[in-house]
């Protein structure tokens, strides 16, 4: 039987009762034949036994990752209640002093990339608050915690041995890398699945770290979206308004039409002029919960009288044009993608 380190009990007495009820007792047996298969994976993979040994020095299991990953999506915005808190004035001041901070970088991922300016300061702006968000745990025992807790093992061990290789191939120590609870990390929070596929050295040193270098992150978020198709000539997403009575089934985005279609359903500019008329397709997306809680809402309607239903006031949606979807390959997010766009509107 093994001797159970200091650490880790120390970890096991820390942990909620919440958590600890979920899987019983910490299993050290499960914990240690977890390692083991690491260690033996990586060695097949031709990981250095050097990555391979500061990867296993003192792995932690972090309890507060585990109910982190249990609370999930717990509190949904409104849209609007998502785009003010997004797409702030202060956002936006801290994206236009970038934009003036590093205009050779940025044109030089353009030249190469065709992903303009504005779109990598929203993605940036977004992702990390242009480098202001600070990475909370140490990557290595945030996915060693996600592996054992088991709801998605194979994806986070996937993680794991991708962060390996990357340490080993650029020379990075291991130990010292850090990110989200969920293993996203630098100035555009990749995974290390993505930054293997995608990372770039953007200044020539032959490395490729995103956490501490500005050029290489931003060269591998160029990359990416170049790879995802990025048309720089096309627009992300057309405020627009409908029809009070308009078919709610219709706005997830998934329903896609010609503009000419979606016109004459009777979607039209907020002003009220009509949309363009080309061929190009698009789809809808509004914030549907929101609406229904308008259609839904009673109001009085005298002294005295029942209360009747609201009149339904015209609805405000954004047709969503292919980078629209481009970025949900990023982040399979419709609130998302509609920040992004309305991010880099201001940072145009």
């Amino acid at each position: 039987m093994r001797l159970i380190p200091m650490w880790l009990i120390a970890t096991i007495v820390c942990m909620p009762l919440t958590v600890r009820a979920e899987r019983g007792p910490f299993d050290t047996d499960r914990w240690y034949s977890m390692l083991d298969s690491v260690r033996t994976r990586a060695a097949s993979e031709n990981i250095s036994d050097a990555v391979i040994k500061q990867t296993l020095r003192n792995p932690a299991f972090i309890p507060s990752i585990v109910r982190s990953d249990k609370n999930q999506s717990e509190f949904k915005l409104t849209l609007d209640g998502y785009l003010e808190r997004t797409v702030s004035q202060s956002r936006i001041r801290n994206g236009q002093k970038m934009r003036t901070t590093y205009p050779t970088m940025l044109s030089r991922v353009e030249n190469k990339y065709g992903v303009p300016p504005h779109i990598i300061l929203a993605f940036w702006g977004m992702e990390s608050n242009y480098g202001a968000v600070k990475a909370r745990h140490k990557l290595v025992d945030a996915f060693l915690t996600l592996m054992y807790d088991g709801r998605r093992e194979t994806f986070f061990t996937n993680q794991l041995i991708a962060l390996m290789k990357i340490a080993d191939k650029n020379n990075l120590d291991i130990g010292s890398i850090s990110g989200s609870w969920a293993g996203a990390m630098g100035h555009f929070q990749f995974i290390p699945t993505t930054l293997a596929q995608y990372g770039v050295d953007g200044n020539g040193d032959g490395r490729v770290d995103i956490i501490n270098n500005i050029g290489d992150a931003m060269f591998s978020a160029g990359n990416y979206l170049n790879k995802l198709g990025w048309n720089k000539n096309e627009r992300i997403v057309r405020r627009v308004t409908l029809p009070a009575d308009f078919d709610l089934s219709l706005l997830d985005g998934k329903t896609k039409l010609s503009l000419p279609q979606w016109a004459a359903m009777g979607v039209v500019n907020p002003d009220g002029s009509p949309i363009p008329q080309n061929e190009m397709s698009a789809g809808l997306v509004a914030d549907i919960a929101a609406i229904k809680d308008i259609r839904n809402a009673p109001i009085e309607t005298g002294a005295g009288m029942d209360a009747d239903i609201a009149p339904m006031p015209v609805i405000t949606a954004y047709l969503t044009y292919p980078n629209f979807y481009r970025i949900k390959k990023w982040n399979n997010s419709n609130w998302y993608a509609i920040a992004i766009a309305e991010l880099a509107d201001y940072l145009h």
